[in-house]
C-alpha cells in the first residue's frame, strides 16, 4: 500500500513539474505574442497572446489542485475551487471571443491592415512543435492519476496547437503577400476555438453547481 501511495505521489510531482514547465512556456509565448501584436498592430497575435495568458491561469489553478491533493485536502473543497475557477475562466474566454470578433469585423470594414511579424511566425511555429508533447505528457499523467482536470488541460494544449497553426498561416500570408485582410480573417477563425473552449468550460462549471 505504501509503495502505491509513493508511486502516486511521484506521478503528482511529475504532473506539477510539467505544469510549471507549461506555465513558463505560456508566459514566454504571451510576452512574445503581445509584443509582436503591438509592433505589427495584429489582432490575430493579440488573441493568441491573451489565450496564452488564460492558459497560465488555468495551469496555476491545476498546480494548486495537485498540491492540495498531496496535502489530502477534501475532494469536495477541491471540486468547489475548480468550479469557481472554471466559471471565471469560461466567462473570460467568452468575453474575449466577443472582443476579438468585434475588433476583427471593425478592421475588415475599415480596411485596417496588420504589418508583418517575423517574431509572431517564430512563436507560432514553436508552439505547434511543443504543444503535442505537452498534450501527450499530461494525458499520460492524467491517466495514471485518474485526473479529469489534468487530461482536459492536455487537450487545451492541442487546441493551442490548432490556434498556433491558424496564427502561423495568417501571419505568413501577411508576411509573404501583404494581404491586409488576412490578420482579421484568421483572428475570426481563432474566435471559434476560444468561444468553444469558453462555452465548454462554463457549461461544466454550471453543471457541477
Amino acid at each position: 500500500m505504501e509503495t502505491i501511495s509513493n508511486q502516486r505521489n511521484n506521478f503528482i510531482k511529475a504532473s506539477i513539474n510539467v505544469e510549471y514547465f507549461s506555465i513558463v512556456w505560456m508566459t514566454f509565448e504571451f510576452l512574445v505574442a503581445f509584443y509582436s501584436s503591438a509592433k505589427a498592430n495584429s489582432i490575430l497575435l493579440l488573441a493568441f497572446g491573451l489565450d496564452s495568458l488564460l492558459e497560465i491561469i488555468s495551469g496555476t489553478t491545476l498546480i494548486w489542485r495537485l498540491k492540495k491533493e498531496v496535502k489530502n485536502v477534501s475532494e469536495r473543497a477541491i471540486r468547489k475551487a475548480e468550479q469557481r475557477s472554471s466559471l471565471i475562466v469560461g466567462t473570460i474566454l467568452l468575453l474575449l471571443s466577443a472582443y476579438i470578433a468585434l475588433i476583427s469585423f471593425y478592421n475588415l470594414l475599415s480596411h485596417q491592415a496588420a504589418r508583418s511579424s517575423f517574431s509572431g511566425i517564430v512563436i507560432a511555429l514553436a508552439s505547434i512543435i511543443l504543444m503535442p508533447f505537452l498534450t501527450f505528457r499530461k494525458r499520460f499523467l492524467g491517466e495514471k492519476l485518474a485526473s479529469v482536470s489534468l487530461k482536459k488541460d492536455g487537450m487545451c494544449n492541442i487546441t493551442c496547437a490548432y490556434m498556433a497553426g491558424t496564427v502561423l498561416v495568417g501571419t505568413l500570408l501577411t508576411f509573404i503577400f501583404d494581404w491586409w485582410w488576412a490578420d482579421s480573417i484568421f483572428a475570426l477563425m481563432l474566435v471559434y476555438f476560444i468561444a468553444s473552449e469558453g462555452y465548454e468550460t462554463f457549461q461544466e462549471a454550471t453543471k457541477a453547481s
